[in-house]
């Protein structure tokens, strides 16, 4: 009995017909690369990247200036809080040497004196020698005598008390606590920090300004684009993606470069410091701004500002460009708001 099933066969694949003699064998098709939606070229990049570049440096170097004269105010206002000083004025039939030391001595009974030390005459002369010059001969002058007096900042001795009794047993004698002196520090530290927010501030809001207008610039001349893309489906997101991607390698360009000169001119001055000491430049520039180094706290803080700058900038145009699409879709909507908006 023979199978009646048809049997299937295949069929021959079709050859590829061969290129004629003298017919160019075409290319392989390649996908073109997509080009950016915020051409390089049109936008202005290196001026706001100048421009970032140089409000980061200002911004970086206030941070610092006012960190650095912050810590020099606090270890003035350290130094002081941690010593008290006697004073004794000379005076006829007084034997000075025995008054200092029992104003050391009676010092030292309150609770919250850990020490006391006694300016001898040649060092008296060393802080007089700016003032009167060298070979000062201290018999010849009324000159106080000093004994400084190491206090315990955590629990410090109560100063009416022994500014009482100072003055019972030696009526010569003065007790200075630097009261006046720690609240000056202290107002300056805090004016000074003041000034430096607001121009942090100030600093800021230019960058935030800068950015608004150079991201509606772009827009203006790209506006085409926008309104293409935003029309065949794309969607507000996509477009304010990729104006964020753009704003924000101009940002982190601009405002490393910025903060590293900065850190850089820190780091210079610091070193110029370290190598110059006892100096005379030196000293008048330490005696004004303190050390020149601002830590490792500084450092960071330049990076967090740098960070902060492009977060601004990349925001900022976000928002503008999501805006500027919102725009677009409520002309779309009413044709009338673009005659009102030329007229206007």
């Amino acid at each position: 009995m023979t199978d009646a099933r048809p049997t299937l066969r295949r069929s021959p694949r079709p050859q590829a017909k061969a290129p004629a003699a003298g017919e160019a064998r075409r290319p392989p098709l390649r996908v073109r690369p997509t080009g950016p939606i915020v051409p390089p070229v049109n936008v202005s990049g290196q001026a706001l990247m100048l421009v970032i570049a140089i409000m980061s440096f200002l911004a970086c170097l206030t941070l610092g200036a006012v960190s650095m004269v912050r810590a020099t105010a606090q270890s003035w206002q350290s130094e002081i809080s941690r010593e008290v000083t006697i004073q004794i004025r000379p005076d006829e039939g007084l034997d000075i040497e025995k008054a200092l030391a029992e104003a050391r001595s009676l010092a030292l009974t309150f609770d919250g004196t850990v020490d006391g030390a006694i300016v001898d005459r040649a060092a008296t002369a060393r802080l007089l020698e700016p003032w009167l010059g060298e070979g000062l001969d201290l018999d010849e002058l009324p000159v106080p005598r000093l004994v400084v007096i190491t206090i315990d900042e955590t629990n410090p001795p109560d100063f009416a008390a022994l500014r009482r009794a100072l003055t019972e047993k030696i009526p010569q004698a003065s007790l200075d606590d630097h009261r006046t002196w720690v609240d000056r520090l202290v107002a300056m530290a805090r004016t000074t920090s003041l000034i430096g927010t607001g121009v942090l501030i100030l600093v800021f809001s230019a960058m935030v300004l800068t950015v608004v207008f150079a991201t509606r610039g772009t827009l203006s001349g790209n506006r085409h684009i926008v309104e293409v893309l935003h029309f065949v489906g794309a969607e507000a997101g996509f477009v304010a993606n990729e104006f964020q991607k753009h704003f924000l390698r101009i940002s982190l360009k601009g405002a490393g470069a910025g903060g590293l000169l900065a850190a850089l001119c820190f780091a210079a001055a610091g070193w110029w410091q370290s190598r110059s000491l006892a100096t005379p430049e030196s000293d008048q520039a330490t005696a004004l701004f303190g050390t020149f180094t601002i830590g490792a706290l500084g450092y960071v803080g330049i990076a967090f500002i740098m960070i902060v700058i492009a977060l601004l900038t990349t925001l900022t145009a976000r928002f503008t460009v999501m805006r500027t699409i919102y725009e677009i879709d409520l002309l779309r909507s009413d044709p009338a708001r673009a005659d009102i908006s030329q007229n206007s």
